[in-house]
């Protein structure tokens, strides 16, 4: 019984010796338990002032600088197409011939007599001036000279409107008739647009309106070409704000000298309207309790819970609108660890010390601590 006893006496003595030199107990706050909480790792950063700019994001659609559908202006048959799909065309250039011989008939009888009155005035305005004729027969040869002109050009304006052109320069779409299709006015023939300049037509909230004007610029970008970045300027503001949805209607302008952009697509547009100075610290070291913002920085190596005034967030980084100073350290990494008033060592700060080495096997009381 005595060995019992007295193995049960050593085992609670040590016990006692243990958890004296470990602290009092599971470690509480610093100064418990006649021992120390080491203090915690962080990281921090410093507040810092950056160019902020207040950018309005809008979805967009582009269209043509000019837009047609092309038709006839008679009804007639086609004798000839002058074109293919997706050409690029000039103006005036034809695209479709209609059938024109009665016209070309008629203008043919009109030129006849157009000369004829012209050659009956000239003689009878030569026999005036010999007092061999009267005023009257003069004036009635410059009336029937002035008919057959009137006659003569409207059959070439007859004969104009069978032939179809191309009411200014531009890329054509896709053709819509053959030869010895019959055509009346408005039967679809293709289309034509003018696409060397893109209209880029979006709608902003009504609290920018008044931050948005004429030249601005901005910068648009299309799934169809995820890499490229196209800029535009802001050439319209619409007279008239949608009383539904409460946004204005706003046109830009795209160079599209390179023909990328076709009527259509779905862009996406970033309109800066201004650009300030901000004091901004990183997201990460933001603590949110409620609708109140806070941040911990470092004072005398102890841990401060600051109330900030958050503003806008850009690209990771947050505007502390009030609150802190420029250059002033906040915590980045190791926010969940700290509390107010706790002692904190920054990364890259803390001093060497034999306190801090580990036992050559890792753990204490490994397998190098128990020697094997």
């Amino acid at each position: 019984m005595r060995p019992v006893l007295l193995a049960l006496g050593l085992t609670l003595l040590y016990g006692c010796g243990d958890e004296a030199a470990s602290g009092g107990g599971g470690g509480g706050w610093p100064g418990a338990g006649g021992g120390a909480r080491p203090a915690a790792l962080v990281v921090t950063a410093p507040a810092e002032v950056r160019a902020i700019a207040d950018v309005v994001e809008a979805v967009g659609t582009t269209l043509a600088n000019e837009s047609v559908t092309v038709t006839a202006k008679v009804t007639d048959a086609i004798r000839r197409v002058r074109f293919d799909d997706g050409d690029y065309v000039s103006e005036g250039d034809v695209l479709v011939e209609l059938t024109n011989q009665e016209q070309t008939a008629l203008l043919a009888e009109a030129e006849a007599n157009l000369i004829d009155a012209r050659t009956q005035h000239t003689r009878l305005n030569d026999l005036l001036t010999q007092g061999s004729v009267p005023v009257s027969d003069v004036d009635e040869a410059r009336a029937r000279l002035s008919a057959a002109t009137a006659r003569y050009q409207a059959i070439v304006a007859r004969l104009s409107d069978r032939l179809i052109r191309a009411p200014f320069s531009g890329v054509l779409g896709f053709r819509m008739v053959s030869a010895g299709t019959l055509i009346t006015p408005g039967t679809a023939i293709t289309t034509l647009d003018d696409i060397s300049l893109i209209k880029l037509d979006f709608a902003i909230p009504e609290v920018h309106f008044g931050e948005v004007r004429p030249g601005l610029a901005l910068t648009a970008h299309s799934v169809a070409f995820p890499d490229r970045e196209f800029t535009a300027s802001v050439e319209t503001i619409s007279s008239r704000v949608n009383p539904v949805t409460r946004a204005v209607p706003v046109r830009a302008l795209i160079d599209n000298s390179e023909l990328l952009l076709r009527p259509g697509m779905l862009m996406t547009v970033r309109l800066t309207t201004a650009s300030r100075d901000g004091l901004m610290v990183p997201e990460t070291a933001l603590l949110q309790r409620g609708e109140d913002t806070f941040v911990y920085t470092v004072d005398e190596g102890r841990a401060a819970m600051t109330a900030i005034d958050l503003g806008i967030r850009r690209a990771g980084w947050a505007e502390a609108v009030t609150g802190l100073n420029v250059g002033q350290e906040v915590i980045t990494e190791g926010v969940i660890k700290v509390r107010p008033g706790v002692p904190v060592r920054v990364a890259g700060n803390e001093p060497p010390g034999p306190g801090r080495r580990g036992p050559p096997g890792g753990r204490p009381g490994g397998p190098a601590a128990r020697g094997g």
